[in-house]
Order: C-alpha cells, then structure tokens, then sequence
C-alpha cells in the first residue's frame, strides 16, 4: 500500500511564507527487517513531531535502530575487552578478580554451560585471546599481563586447551611461547580452510606486534570479504580469525600504508561523476552522538543552498556507541535511505535539493555486513578512520572531504588519506564527541588533555603549483582552535539529545525555520567555518561566509532543500 504524504511547512517562524509538497512513499516503510504500517498522515513542521505517525514510521531513540537479528555479546567478556582491546598505553590490565571471571566464563561457554544468550562469541573469542598474546609480546611493561591475569591464565589454561578450537588456540600461543603449557596447535596452524592460509599468515604477524604492507592488508581483505549479509560471517573464513586480525591491527597502532589499505581496498572505480561545481564530502563517525545535537544533515541543507553540494554517509546504527546517525534522522523524517551511488548523483545535480545521503548499505555491503562482528570486538577497528574519507561519488569540479576525529594523532593520517584522494581541501575537525559539529560552548575546565574541542587541520590546494611541490599540487596548510565569541556568537551549552532521534530532528528543524537558539548558531558556525576553511566561493572573509549561511535560514531556502529532499528521495527511487 503507498503512502499518501503531504508536506506543510512554515519557513519561518516570523513569516506566513510557506512550502507544501505531495508525493507518495512508493514502498513499504521498514527498516531492517522491522516493518511499520502505512497511515495516512498531514504533518507541519511547527508540529511535525508531535503527530503518531513519526513513531510509527521509525523509532523516536538510536538504540532501537540496532538490528534485532544480531546476536549480543556477553557481557562479561565484553567488559574486559573494554579493558585490553586498546592501545600499548591506553590498555588497563585485569586485576585478579577480573580475570578469573572473565576466563571461567570463556571455560564455561566452550563446554556448552551457558544458555544460548550468554555465549561468548567466536569474534569475541578472537579479540580476547588475540589482545592478550599481542599484549604479551609486544605491549610495555606497564600494559603487559598483571600479576592476576598470570595467575589466571596458569590455572585456566590446562582446562581451556583441551576444550578450545584450534584457531583459539592458535590466537592464543601462535609460536607456542606464550603459554606455561604450549600446544604443537599454534605454530603448525594454517587455518580452518584454504582461504585462511593467508590470514593466518598474516596473523602471526599481527600477533606479534608487527606491522603489514600495502599489498598484504589488501589481500587479507580481499579474501576475507565480502561476507554473507545475512549470517555476517564468510564462507570460508573464520570469524574469530577476522576479528582477532581487525582488532589486533588497531591495538598495533596502524601505519599510514595499512589505513591506506584499508581505505581504498574496496573502490569503485567506476563511481558516477556528478556535474557539480563543488562537492563536499562528509565523515561523520559512523556510530552517531549519544549526547550532544548532531548538526550535520541541517547544514549540509544550509550549504546546498548556495551552490555547496554535499554527500553524507553512514549507517542506520554502528557501534560501539550506537548513537544518532543521519541516517536516523532522514527515515525517522520519512527519506529514503536506500539509495544507490547513480540515484544520489541526481539528487547532487537537483536544482531543488543539491545533497545526497549514502547508506553503507547500499554503498559498500561487504563493509556493511561486519557491523554485528564489530559490535562483539567491542573497539573500533582501523575501517572506523577509513569508511570517513570515501568518495561514492565524483565531481566534474572542486571536490572536499570533511571529517571528525577524537583521538590525538588520527588528526595526520586522516589528513594523509584525503591527500591520497586527491581532494582539493581537506578538514578534520575535533567537535563535540568526535564528530563533525563545532560548538559555541566555553571549553570547560574540567576538559580531557589533549587538543580541545573546535581544533581544525586541513589543507587547500592553491591555484598555482610550483615547481617545489613533491606531487605537483601545491597545498596551503592550517591548524586552528574555533572561538565562536570572535564569530559574534554568544556562549551556549549545547543541547543534549541523549540518544533521542526525534529531539535531534525537532532541533534541527527548528532551527530552520530559523528559531533563534543554540542549534540555529551551531549549523550557522559549522556552515560559515567550513565554507571559509574549505576555500569556498565566496567565503574568503568568514563573517560573509556566516551572513550567507543565515540567509540560507532565515530566508527559508535550507528548509527548503530539506523538503526537497525526503520528497525526492522517494520519487527517484519509484523510477528505479
């Protein structure tokens, strides 16, 4: 049955302009395998939210977005993967205590103890073991086993080798030294099946604290993936071996030649090209906002205004965090998210809409069907930098990619991947918990070390290349921490969305109705910011670049755009 929607929209709270719109929901609303019923619906944006139907159409909270047909992790084991599944410095050791349970726990769930739902995992088996050997081998003294996981393991592990898998085992005492009691398993292990050999081989590598080249995180890849969508797991590949491969690689801290890797492995060459003059590329965190408003798709409509197209990818949901993606927003707001990288050119190239939304779903399905196996590593693996510097879709002109980073250090190899890329800027962005969005608030005095919130580095190619240049661009340079108060913005603590789809939507919308407030000042500064930095047209002096973003508001084209958007969405995809 479709879905009669009509569209109703104020563009602005002190004006009677308004736009109104009417197309159908050519498919049944779902997500996932979750179906939700067809209604007949007439919604304004003043009060969009308040009507039944959005909490029909699509969960009101990001937690519910995860797929009900993933297996969960237990939670034991989860915890102290928490714990070691990190970095040389960032590792905090088992005490006693902990060790003995979590390892009782494993010994328990091998021996068929526990009930189906508290199993552990064969991924978290991979990332557990995996962590501890690498920890052994190559972490420093201070990360190393404690004295209570030694205890542990010695009493454990005479139990545990008997009832293990052999890939377990091999994780657990690749070259038999780890171990009190060794097993002849580790060091003659080749894999379950043919097309492990390679990553065992690479494995051993791993697990011993070294790094990999080019060719060789492609190859493992390449051979890894796809994986079947609908089990998350490869025919011929085991799962605690990729999970232990993944894990391992980010505990190992990757080189820039194996996020490289990672990044370009899965190309599509033959990408469609948009005929725009500009496009923006936007890398959010996959995993969303669990607290603060996530600005990204508001200002993406703010910017596609004046000619500044913009393509936004993600996922419906992601761990570890599982916080509000764009994706959320546009089903809660009734777009189709289901498109393909030729249907979201068109709607670049659309005179009334000029930005696109791409699923990994859609874009990358292999990368898409490791999000359960990703949530039972529990850290973030290296795709978790790399799926942020894509381009799904090319552009006849200027291209950019903007992306957020949390951690100190990232900021450079994120950097180094958009110059990979070729782009003509590039910006990485500190905002608030990693993501995109620049903040006005005060820092906070009770701030984390490191670079604050508002830190940007980037780069822009200069239109005269010198014969200097190593690689034949020539590239203006930035670092910079973002004051808003020398903006003319006025402090503000920024709103909290908690998880709650529809409060972010509802923010956003106000603000582009052009309601005053702290939402409407953030899409304003994260718009104008990126247009100067970026080298924008007409955004050389950045306080015109903040005027045109507030014309783009309050004038009510951005709302506009936005309108467009779910109603063309949907009517590109019934042509398909």
């Amino acid at each position: 049955m479709e879905l009669l929607t009509r569209l109703h929209v104020t563009a602005s709270s002190s004006s009677s302009r308004s736009h109104e719109f009417k197309f159908k929901l050519p498919f049944p609303c779902r997500r996932n395998s979750v179906h939700f019923p067809s209604t007949k619906l007439v919604h304004s944006a003043k009060g969009v939210l308040d009507s039944p139907m959005y909490v029909e159409m699509s969960p009101p909270v990001s937690t519910s977005y995860r797929n009900p047909a993933f297996s969960k992790p237990n939670k034991t084991v989860l915890e102290a993967q928490g714990k070691i599944c990190t970095g040389p410095t960032q590792t905090k050791p088992l005490n006693e205590e902990q060790a003995f349970k979590v390892l009782e726990t494993i010994l328990k769930s091998v021996k068929g103890e526990l009930t189906d739902e508290e199993q552990v995992s064969r991924a978290q088996l991979g990332a557990f073991f995996a962590a501890m050997t690498i920890r052994a081998n190559a972490f420093p003294e201070a990360t190393r086993w404690s004295e209570g996981e030694k205890k542990a393991m010695s009493y454990y592990w005479p139990h545990l080798v008997g009832v293990l898998p052999p890939d377990i085992i091999f994780l657990s005492d690749p070259e038999g030294s780890v171990m009190e009691i060794s097993s002849s398993i580790g060091p003659s292990f080749t894999g379950i099946g043919t097309s492990d050999m390679r990553l065992v081989g690479a494995l051993r590598e791993v697990l011993a604290g070294a790094h990999l080249g080019y060719e060789e995180v492609q190859g493992v890849l390449r051979d890894a993936l796809p994986l079947n969508v609908e089990t998350k797991e490869s025919v011929d590949v085991s799962e605690s071996l990729l999970a232990a491969f993944l894990i391992g690689q980010r505990m190992n801290r990757e080189t820039d030649r194996e996020l490289k890797a990672y990044c370009l492995a899965f190309d599509d060459e033959n990408a469609p090209v948009a005929d725009v003059r500009s496009l923006t590329h936007y890398g959010e965190p996959y995993d969303g906002n669990t607290r603060y408003f996530r600005s990204t798709l508001f200002v993406a409509a703010v910017r596609s205004s004046y000619s500044e197209s913009c393509l936004l990818h993600g996922v419906d949901w992601m761990p570890p965090k599982g916080g509000i993606t764009e994706e959320q927003m546009l089903m809660f707001l009734g777009a189709n998210t289901r498109l393909n990288s030729v249907q979201a050119k068109k709607l670049l190239e659309d005179e009334d809409v000029g930005f696109a939304y791409l699923s990994q779903r859609e874009a990358q399905p292999s990368l898409f069907s490791l999000v359960s196996l990703r949530e039972h590593i529990k850290k973030r693996p290296p795709l978790a930098s790399t799926e942020k510097v894509q381009q799904f879709v090319r552009a006849t002109g200027k291209e950019a990619i903007v992306t957020g980073f949390y951690h100190e250090g990232y900021e450079e190899s994120l950097l180094m991947l958009m110059r990979r890329r070729g782009v003509h800027s590039g910006l990485v962005v500190k905002g608030e918990e990693g993501a995109l969005s620049l903040t006005t608030s005060l820092r906070s005095p009770n701030a984390s070390k490191g670079l604050p919130v508002n830190f940007c580095s980037g780069f822009r190619s200069l239109d005269v290349t010198p014969a200097s240049a190593l690689d034949g661009v020539s590239r203006e340079t930035f670092n910079m921490v973002v004051n808003a108060s020398e903006y003319g913005f006025k402090p503000s603590d920024t709103p909290r969305t908690d998880r709650s789809v529809k409060r972010n939507v509802e923010l956003g919308l106000a603000a582009l109705r052009g309601e005053k407030g702290p939402a409407y000042d953030r899409i304003v500064l994260n718009a104008g910011i990126i247009d100067h930095l970026l080298g924008c047209e007409g955004a050389d002096d950045v306080n015109s670049a903040m005027e045109r973003a507030r014309g783009a508001i309050d004038s009510g084209r951005a709302l506009k755009r936005l309108l467009s958007y779910l109603k063309t969405s949907n009517s590109i995809a019934s042509k398909a």
